[in-house]
């Protein structure tokens, strides 16, 4: 296993993508746990296994194809991942960031994030939908930050600010783009854990305290690349579950699953309308 991935590494990818399509992705999606659906509404699409591509992780998850789609959605260039990379599937950092780098050197500008979450917030019930408006980085703050290690000076700063992970004229779009859609958006902060088990009561508690409105094992470290970059980015929790504060209560990754299915619609009119506006 590789600790640092290389320019050059990330680049061979980046250039194996080139040759086998036809235009140039703008906007970089990744899609979480049971929302794999927007994928198949992209047109005129180009699929690339990730084992069709050099030294690239394989998503081992249930629910998540483990592709590239690459073509257009509401007549915006996009490469989409069907299907992400985590932490605890054995991955590294790095390699669990190399989509995000391999899209930036692309040429994409702008990523959005989606994901499945467990909703820490008592108002939150599953079926929500939650526009992310900040991110606590709990698995870079014990260390496995996806920026330690050498920095690529050609793509940014050794230290990025971190201010506003999420782009505020993008949220403002999505927000205007739910109000249209009479659909709900709740908003909040993403809490990222390095997982697989769920969350015991007391995590919960302790993420409620810190401020903690949703809580998922995946996009913060990516979006901490695509801000590295300088990419824009823009993030939606489908809140699967309900918080089991008091350990009343078992989660499951199916009833994650199916919880997508009601979520994935939802997360789809908002992106495709933001889509549009950008």
């Amino acid at each position: 296993m590789q600790t640092y991935i290389s320019l050059a590494q990330i680049d061979e990818i980046a250039e194996k993508i080139r040759k086998q399509i036809s235009i140039q992705p703008a906007v970089g999606l990744i899609l979480g746990s049971g929302l794999n659906g927007l994928a198949d509404s992209v047109q005129n699409p180009v699929h690339i296994p990730y084992n069709d591509l050099p030294n690239f992780p394989v998503s081992t998850v249930h629910g998540h194809v483990g592709r590239f789609v690459i073509g257009e959605l509401e007549g915006k260039p996009v490469i989409v991942m069907q299907g992400r990379i985590h932490y605890y599937e054995g991955y590294t950092m790095g390699e669990v960031t190399l989509p995000v780098r391999v899209m930036h050197r692309l040429g994409v500008h702008s990523l959005f994030v989606t994901n499945a979450a467990g909703g820490v917030n008592a108002e939150f019930v599953p079926g929500d939908v939650m526009l992310i408006t900040d991110q606590l980085n709990l698995m870079g703050m014990s260390g496995l930050n996806p920026l330690m290690g050498p920095n690529l000076d050609e793509i940014g700063p050794r230290f990025p600010d971190m201010s506003q992970p999420y782009d505020r004229e993008y949220c403002d779009i999505a927000r205007k783009v739910a109000a249209s859609n009479n659909l709900t958006l709740r908003e909040g902060v993403y809490a990222g854990l390095s997982g697989p088990s769920f969350e015991s009561p007391a995590d919960l508690r302790f993420l409620r305290l810190a401020g903690a409105d949703a809580v998922g094992m995946s996009t913060v470290p990516e979006v901490i690349i695509a801000r590295h970059g300088g990419m824009r980015a823009l993030g939606f929790s489908g809140i699967s579950n309900k918080a089991n504060l008091d350990g009343s209560t078992i989660t499951t990754h199916e009833e994650v699953i199916e919880a997508g299915k009601v979520i994935t619609p939802k997360v789809e009119a908002i992106v495709r309308g933001v889509l549009r506006e950008i």
